[in-house]
């Protein structure tokens, strides 16, 4: 087996990107971009730090597989294939869908090609993630849908200390999207303040919140979330969301996904519009990656 220890500290800073849109600086506030989508080729932005203790635990703990579970789409099974094949794992893939197969899509055929063997498994079954994963018995180790646990907030909290280095004066508010949670925690973890969260599903605050505090033990913070930039629900986007993506890279040159980050981006300007931030403020948005989906960002796509 290779080293996971070499591999998950082998990782450069991520850039801190300014955001020199007229709209921001007609308002006289700072944006500013945590591009974590820079962080590795094949295991991007939060998914690079949600699994780097796990493995690192599971390298630990002596496993030599590791057993996860996710959608057709899911930029978490990219991440855990590519990984175990650069760290030596041997994968295992539960996924969402009994009707699917290996070739169905470029997510499950990369998945596939980095060595991890894919489970298919109806949507009702997934539900009962403990009874999928007992078959496997202790052999392996079980890192959840999303990779979220308290090892991944543990991760994802590092990147709040790198914002304050790089940035070298006090922020405001940090902003991520949400989908199960754990890169929030992590913020939160890190001790950032003032937490904006943009669920990318369609659920409640209350229930967003709830989310998130699944995976802390006390900690003090502001977190606010925004529920109404969901666009129907996880995965679903219009016309209105593909067209702020498009004029948002080329004005910025940032790329952004429909499922997470351009939500996101499209609810910050959104307050921006509306007020919602104050002149002066600094904002900084964290970039979670996912742009290993980038050839299924179609107009037309059906999740």
């Amino acid at each position: 087996m290779g080293s996971a220890t070499s591999f998950w500290e082998n990782i450069a800073q991520t850039p801190l990107q300014i955001v020199e849109d007229p709209v921001f600086i007609e308002r006289g506030i700072q944006f500013y971009i945590k591009r974590d989508d820079l962080i590795h080729p094949l295991v991007s932005g939060n998914k690079w730090r949600k699994l780097k203790y796990n493995f690192l635990e599971a390298e630990k703990l002596g496993f030599d597989t590791l057993l996860t579970f996710g959608g057709a789409y899911s930029n978490h099974i990219a991440a855990v294939a590519a990984a175990g094949q650069a760290t030596g794992f041997s994968t295992i893939g539960i996924i969402r869908g009994e009707e699917l197969n290996e070739t169905v899509n470029p997510t499950l055929r990369f998945a596939a090609s980095c060595g991890m063997k894919l489970v298919f498994v109806s949507r009702s079954t997934y539900k009962d993630k403990e009874l999928l994963a007992q078959p496997y018995g202790q052999g392996c180790y079980v890192i959840p849908e999303g990779g979220s646990n308290a090892l991944a907030a543990k991760g994802v909290a590092e990147v709040v200390a790198e914002i304050q280095t790089q940035l070298n004066k006090p922020f405001d508010f940090l902003c991520t999207p949400l989908g199960t949670g754990g890169t929030a925690a992590g913020l939160v973890v890190g001790k950032a303040k003032n937490v904006l969260v943009f669920p990318s599903l369609k659920i409640t605050k209350e229930e967003a919140k709830a989310m998130i505090e699944n995976h802390l033990s006390g900690e003090d913070s502001i977190i606010e979330v925004l529920t109404n930039y969901h666009f129907g629900g996880y995965g679903k986007a219009n016309d209105v969301l593909w067209d702020f993506i498009e004029m948002f890279n080329h004005q910025t040159h940032i790329p952004l996904e429909r499922v997470y980050t351009g939500k996101m981006m499209f609810g910050l300007y959104d307050l921006l519009k509306k007020g919602y931030f104050k002149t002066g403020s600094v904002i900084v948005a964290l970039h979670t990656g996912g742009l290993q989906g980038r050839f299924e960002n179609s107009r037309n796509l059906k999740i």
